[in-house]
């Protein structure tokens, strides 16, 4: 691999963390003066606690790993090989990366006001069906998931690897734990929901 592809791959995957996490406190900021108040920012229960000490093991790693890919002593020793061309997996890691981002901001879009990051079960916002919820119950977390695997191409390390692993461990609690409270809030109009959508991916078969 040449050395400005290099470059240039680590670039990516620190320009899309930043973007990324810079762009939900963005949001956040922009719900909050929508709602007169926070978003659910603040996790509220010990499983929550948790689970943002896992984003924050991503979030960390995610930013890390470009730097440390940097240093020859210790870049070489965590890489590992892809079973297709270099030139190729610099395009479709870039791809992913722009991908998932784009459409993260296609769901901040559909979301609207009823976004929020923790779950407050004194909440009851309404059910939100369309645009990419039509076919995932979870589209932004799988979006992350796509830019992640952008980030697993342009930066094939075992520990690239790892956080990806972290990630979609969280993601599933996360997800799990929200449609619980969905459950409560929307009854029977959310069990037909799930009828019809993937958790994660869009479902096949019907």
């Amino acid at each position: 691999m040449f050395a400005d592809e290099f470059f240039l791959r680590r670039a990516v995957v620190l320009a899309g963390v930043l973007v990324y996490w810079g762009g939900v406190y963005v949001q956040a900021r922009r719900v909050r003066k929508q709602i007169g108040r926070s978003p659910n920012m603040k996790p509220r229960t010990p499983k929550e606690k948790i689970l943002w000490l896992g984003w924050m093991l991503v979030v960390g790693g995610w930013i890390a790993i470009p730097l440390l890919a940097g240093k020859s002593k210790l870049g070489p020793l965590f890489q590992f090989h892809l079973l297709i061309p270099d030139a190729l997996a610099t395009a479709l890691g870039i791809t992913l990366t722009i991908a998932g981002y784009v459409c993260t901001l296609w769901c901040y879009a559909v979301m609207g006001s009823s976004w929020r990051i923790c779950v407050n079960t004194r909440e009851k916002n309404a059910l939100v069906t369309r645009g990419p919820y039509r076919w995932m119950r979870h589209p932004i977390y799988s979006f992350q998931i796509v830019m992640l695997l952008g980030a697993v191409l342009l930066l094939p390390t075992i520990f690239t690897g790892l956080i990806l692993a972290v990630h979609f461990v969280c993601t599933l609690i996360k997800a799990t734990d929200e449609e619980k409270y969905l459950l409560t809030v929307h009854g029977d109009a959310y069990r037909e929901f799930i009828t019809k959508t993937g958790r994660l991916f869009p479902k096949l078969l019907p």
